[in-house]
Formats: structure tokens, C-alpha cells, sequence
């Protein structure tokens, strides 16, 4: 059986630090879209850094899928560089894994019981239904909270019972974006990513994601971008990662998305999301 990070692993081609980057259709976020975390998770495995790290991505650009980009990796003192550029030059994400950064720690409950539903799609590589090589995470909301319990299946693990870092970069992002989609109304894109792995996890049991959503605030100089926090545990309560992320609302962009949702979901699932798009 193939692992997720050996289909990572094989986007990347060339030698050195110039090389070439053809990721995946499976990664899939928004249609014709990388996923963030899965691009999060690829600098990441770049980097071979063990114990805690932080990652980071900025996402100027939304990164296609099955087409060749240019990958450029800078070694700094105690750190990996990364930039992805198209064929133009011109710069899609950049990014950066060095020493773990200071978190604040805090840790709160997933959405209880009687919590919504997250819509899902088809090819999503966090929700899609008919990805195979995703995770097909089941989100959920309520008053206070997004997120939820996701049990790894063996393509997520190492021969050494590790957990994919891709898993936690995806289910944060994953939820980053349902914070912000839930505070504008509107849908967009995860623009900046740190995400701060605690250790080297593994993955025993199942791993809960939680971001509130009273922490999920606008910027004062400019509301359309909305800053999260999440945090994502083990079975046992035991941190894997803290995560602070940035959604940008795009007005309009939402109808698109709002079209494919219904095809699959209940017109009740797409609304409480995106009342302004779902009558």
C-alpha cells in the first residue's frame, strides 16, 4: 500500500534545490486548487525536521494540481526556506519550517453531540466522498466551535504507527476555512498558515480538531481577512499541534462553491453556512 507522504514525497522531481513540484489531483482543495495544508505538509516533509517545529505558508496565489511548477528550497541556519512559482515566475506560496514557537497551549472541547453538519464535496482532499486517497473528514459546528474526530486509516501512518503530518495540517486548515466561511458568510481561501507540531505523533486512535469560533476575529485594517486559532489532540488529550491561520473572505465566490454543496448536501447543510447564496 502506498502512504500519503510517499504521494507527496513522489510530487517532487529534479535534484538540488531547484526542482520541480506536480502535485497530485487527490490534493485537491477548492475546485482546481492545491488544499493548504496539503502544500503546508509538503515543506514540511522537505524540511525532515524531527521533534517540535513550526511551518509556515503564505498563499498568494492558488496552487493548480497536475501541472509542473517550480519548487526552490533556501537553507537558512536553522531553518528550510520553500517557494513555488509557476512557469511564468511568478510566486504562488512561500513558506518556512524551523524551531517550534511558543503556542498559547489552551485546548477546548469539540462540538458536542447535537452539533451541524459540515457540508462535504466529492474530491476534496480533506471531505471529499469520492477522493481515495483522502482523509473524507466529517466536520461539524455549533454555537461555540468547529471541528471533530478523525480516526487515521493506514495510508496516513508510517511503518512505525506515526502519524501523516499532512493529516494535521489538512484538518486544521480544513477547519480554519469553516471558521471563516461561518463569520462572513462568505467563502475564499486560507492565506497565511503557522502551524506548530508538538512532536513527532503517533497515531493511535482517533485525532480531534477544534477551533472556537469566538476567537475567530476580522482585522482591524481589513475585515474581508479573519485570523483563527485551532488546536488539534490525540484520543487522550495529549497536543499534536496549534494552529493560527488566516481566511480571506472573497464576496461572490461562495455562488460557485454553493452549487456543487447542494448537489450533494441538504439545502438545510449548504444554508446555515451560506445564507445569503442557498434561499
Amino acid at each position: 500500500m502506498r502512504t500519503i507522504d510517499a504521494t507527496l514525497r513522489g510530487a517532487v522531481a529534479g535534484a538540488g534545490d531547484d526542482l520541480t513540484l506536480t502535485l497530485d489531483p487527490a490534493f485537491q482543495g477548492l475546485p482546481d486548487a492545491a488544499h493548504g495544508g496539503s502544500v503546508l505538509a509538503l515543506f514540511e516533509t522537505l524540511a525532515s525536521r524531527r521533534g517540535a517545529r513550526t511551518v509556515r505558508g503564505h498563499y498568494l496565489r492558488r496552487v493548480p494540481l497536475g501541472v509542473p511548477l517550480v519548487l526552490t528550497l533556501t537553507h537558512e541556519a536553522d531553518a528550510l526556506g520553500c517557494r513555488v512559482a509557476d512557469h511564468t515566475g511568478a510566486v504562488l506560496v512561500t513558506g518556512r519550517v524551523g524551531a517550534a514557537e511558543r503556542t498559547d497551549g489552551k485546548s477546548s472541547d469539540a462540538p458536542g453531540a447535537d452539533a451541524a453538519p459540515l457540508p462535504v464535496s466529492l474530491t476534496c482532499f480533506a471531505c471529499g466522498i469520492d477522493n481515495p486517497h483522502g482523509l473524507r473528514a466529517r466536520l461539524t459546528f455549533d454555537a461555540r466551535a468547529v471541528g471533530g474526530a478523525w480516526t487515521p486509516p493506514a495510508e496516513f501512518r508510517d511503518h512505525d504507527g506515526g502519524l501523516a503530518t499532512i493529516a494535521l495540517t489538512t484538518l486544521l486548515d480544513e477547519a480554519a476555512f469553516w471558521l471563516g466561511a461561518l463569520a462572513s458568510g462568505e467563502s475564499g481561501m486560507t492565506t497565511e498558515l503557522t502551524v506548530t507540531l508538538h512532536g513527532d505523533p503517533i497515531a493511535a486512535g482517533a485525532i480531534v480538531v477544534v477551533g472556537e469560533r469566538a476567537a475567530t476575529r476580522p482585522r482591524a485594517d481589513d475585515p474581508r481577512y479573519w485570523e483563527t486559532r485551532l488546536h488539534a489532540r490525540d484520543q487522550a488529550g495529549r497536543p499534536l499541534a496549534t494552529a493560527a491561520i488566516t481566511f480571506a473572505a472573497m464576496r461572490g465566490a461562495a455562488r460557485r462553491l454553493v452549487t456543487g454543496l447542494l448537489a450533494l448536501n441538504p439545502p438545510d447543510v449548504v444554508r446555515r453556512v451560506f445564507p445569503a447564496y442557498c434561499a
